[in-house]
């Protein structure tokens, strides 16, 4: 996931993956949360919510 959002956003946005104490994670696209894995019943991510913050990632670049 994290060599996806990289790829996605190369140098172009500011991509932050925080990992945190008692398997906290979110996930910052130019200061904006697009994941929170506590606001989602404590759920990694699977395929279909990485694509849509793939997607994120992909309209923050078109809106460029």
């Amino acid at each position: 996931m994290t060599a996806e959002f990289f790829a996605e956003g190369g140098n172009l946005l500011s991509i932050t993956i925080t990992p945190g104490d008692k398997g906290v994670l979110k996930v910052y696209v130019d200061g904006e949360k697009i994941y929170d894995k506590s606001e989602e019943d404590g759920k990694h991510p699977d395929l279909d919510r990485v694509k849509k913050m793939r997607a994120v990632i992909k309209n923050k670049i078109a809106a460029m």
